[in-house]
């Protein structure tokens, strides 16, 4: 399947979605109230078979955070990125660790690192940081580091 043919079939899928153009993956932005079963329909659809989440992380654009997560189709070679912007003040997600089980753990980190919440998430607790460390959130732009000073 051509990168033109899998958009064909991923807006057939979700017609809300739009596209980065550039870089190496196809760029997908979509909905957070869409994303579970986006999600589902890519790891299900016999077509498109994304059974690898490779990595998931989180931005900080000080205005939003982006949820970035990037997929691979082991039996078709396809690759993906899907983009969720979600509300500074309040960044709540569903989780993708039931579809993807390696996501329990990317979750946590993102969760104890930006605060974000994952919504059903199997054991959503600090991965990382000790105990005392709750809410600080220090990967976020806004995080003020008292010992060494740090402001972005």
């Amino acid at each position: 399947m051509t990168i033109e043919e899998l958009k064909i079939k991923l807006t057939e899928l979700q017609p809300s979605v739009t596209y980065e153009e550039g870089g190496e993956f196809i760029n997908i932005n979509v909905g957070a109230a869409d994303l579970l079963s986006f999600m589902q329909q890519l790891r299900k659809d016999s077509s498109l078979f994304f059974d690898y989440l490779f990595c998931l992380t989180c931005l900080d654009w000080k205005t939003h955070l982006t949820m970035v997560y990037h997929l691979t189709s082991t039996q078709y070679r396809h690759n993906m990125v899907v983009k969720v912007k979600l509300d500074r003040g309040n960044p709540e997600i569903e989780t993708v660790s039931h579809i993807w089980r390696t996501a329990e753990f990317h979750e946590r980190e993102v969760y104890e690192m930006f605060g974000v919440n994952f919504l059903n998430h199997p054991d959503l607790r600090l991965l990382i940081l000790p105990d005392g460390w709750e809410g600080k959130n220090p990967l976020r732009k806004d995080f003020e580091d008292p010992v060494n000073m740090i402001k972005l």
